[in-house]
C-alpha cells in the first residue's frame, strides 16, 4: 500500500511537456464543486524533482481545482520514478479520459511509444491500439 503524504501546492509544478489541456469546462467544474464539498477524493501522483520539490504526474485537473477553490495542499502519492516511467503512468492515467482532443491522444501515445522504447520493452499491445485508433477507413 502507498503511504500518503499532505503537500503544499506551490512545491509541485506540472509535468515537463503535458498533451493535455485542462479545460474548465462543465466537468471541471462538477470537479470543482465536489472538492469543495467533498474535499480531495483521490490523492495527486507526484515524484520527487531535482530543485527539492516535486513533479505532478497525475492530477493535473485535480490541482487546478483545489487552487481555485482556495486551498494550498492536497494528498499525494510520492513515487520514485524514471523520466520513462513517468511519462507512461502519466499517458496511462489520461488516456481513457472522455473528452480529449485526437491531437492530444496521438502526442501522448507518441510520448509512451517513446518510452517504452527507450527502456527496451516490445509492447505488441501498444502498437495494436496505436493502430487501431489512427487507422483511417
Amino acid at each position: 500500500m502507498k503511504k500518503i503524504v499532505k503537500l503544499e501546492l506551490c512545491n509541485i509544478t506540472p509535468f515537463k511537456n503535458h498533451p493535455f489541456k485542462v479545460k474548465q469546462d462543465d466537468s471541471f467544474k462538477e470537479l470543482k464543486d465536489s472538492i469543495k464539498e467533498n474535499g480531495l477524493l483521490e490523492p495527486l501522483l507526484v515524484r520527487p524533482d531535482k530543485t527539492g520539490g516535486y513533479e505532478l504526474i497525475s492530477g493535473h485537473r485535480r490541482k487546478l481545482a483545489l487552487e481555485l477553490c482556495g486551498i494550498k495542499e492536497a494528498d499525494c502519492y510520492i513515487e520514485d520514478l524514471s523520466d520513462d516511467e513517468a511519462t507512461i503512468k502519466m499517458v496511462d492515467s489520461n488516456i481513457y479520459r472522455n473528452l480529449i482532443l485526437p491531437s492530444e491522444k496521438a502526442f501522448a501515445y507518441k510520448m509512451k511509444l517513446e518510452a517504452i522504447k527507450q527502456q527496451g520493452k516490445k509492447n505488441k499491445l501498444l502498437h495494436k491500439v496505436w493502430r487501431s485508433r489512427f487507422r483511417y477507413p
